[in-house]
């Protein structure tokens, strides 16, 4: 179980994303709409915490100033070990700041930050299927290269626990 810190499209792109979850599931690859709960949304992650205390992350984030929505455009496709595949999008210098504060502020409230968030380590990406086969790989690609470039906005924020989907809203956007 898990808890992150993730910006959350807008309705336009959230569709998008659930149109590409489920022409994945249409050729027969598992996509995050069907993975362990089912409750997932489409999103960006800024932080991972395996341990925290929920008030004191809230607080912190609460701290943080309201950067207003954040535009991406998603233009490729990549692979993380265990056959973990996400959007690629180019990001800008104010986003990867963005995601450093957001990163800094809940690892201050004593929260155990995953790895693959710390600031200068962290890829942003919106993961589509996560635990593709070496042999589904080419109808992945296939799939989702038919629908891209996908520009993306988002426009609100929340804290999602993964082991349960339930989700938080953040009264701002860090």
């Amino acid at each position: 179980m898990a808890l992150a810190v993730c910006l959350l499209f807008d309705r336009r792109s959230e569709r998008a994303v659930r149109g590409l979850w489920d022409r994945l599931e249409d050729v027969g690859v598992p996509s995050l709409r069907s993975h362990t709960h089912g409750r997932h949304l489409p999103h960006l992650s800024y932080a991972v915490l395996r341990q925290w205390d929920d008030k004191a992350v809230a607080d912190a984030l609460a701290g943080l100033d309201d950067g207003g929505p954040v535009e991406l455009t998603f233009d490729g496709i990549g692979l993380f070990r265990r056959g973990r595949v996400w959007l690629v999008a180019g990001v800008s210098t104010d986003l990867v700041a963005r995601q450093q504060r957001v990163a800094e502020a809940v690892a201050a409230t004593g929260a155990d930050l995953h790895k693959h968030y710390r600031p200068g380590v962290w890829v942003p990406h919106c993961s589509l299927a996560p635990r593709a086969t070496l042999d589904q790989l080419p109808t992945v690609a296939g799939t989702v290269m038919d629908v891209l470039p996908l520009r993306a906005r988002f426009d609100h924020a929340a804290l999602i626990d993964s082991g349960t989907g339930e989700v938080a809203a953040l009264a701002a956007l860090p």
